[in-house]
């Protein structure tokens, strides 16, 4: 790319068309915070050792929020836990036994109805 493609100066009709700032509609900023939204979720906390080498990992299924959201949630699970996990296909995986205190933390996250499931 030449130095005259990079700097094209716009005429005063190409300028108009781009528009004022104070033109720009304004949105909403529709964002709340979601992870207080937990208490409408039925949500079920498994015990898996399937296809991980023996090894166990506490599986929270049932949390129906945009992937963003469930990726920040997961990453702070993993955080308050201290271990590793993955948030893939609407499921959060936390590495280990970690049932109780992932209950805990969505408890206090103002989830309703967090029950244990499987193993």
């Amino acid at each position: 790319m030449s130095k005259e493609q990079k700097f094209k100066s716009l005429s005063w009709e190409d300028f108009q068309a781009l528009g004022s700032p104070e033109n720009v509609p304004q949105f909403e900023d529709n964002e709340t915070d979601e992870s207080s939204d937990l208490s409408v979720f039925t949500i079920r906390i498994h015990l898996e050792k399937k296809h991980r080498g023996g090894k166990t990992a506490s599986i929270i299924r049932g949390i129906e929020l945009p992937d963003d959201a469930l990726k920040d949630l997961g990453k702070e699970l993993k955080k308050a836990c201290g271990v590793g996990g993955s948030t893939k296909d609407g499921e959060i995986i936390i590495q280990g036994d970690k049932r109780d205190r992932i209950k805990e933390i969505l408890l206090k996250k103002g989830a309703k109805d967090v029950k244990f499931s499987g193993g």
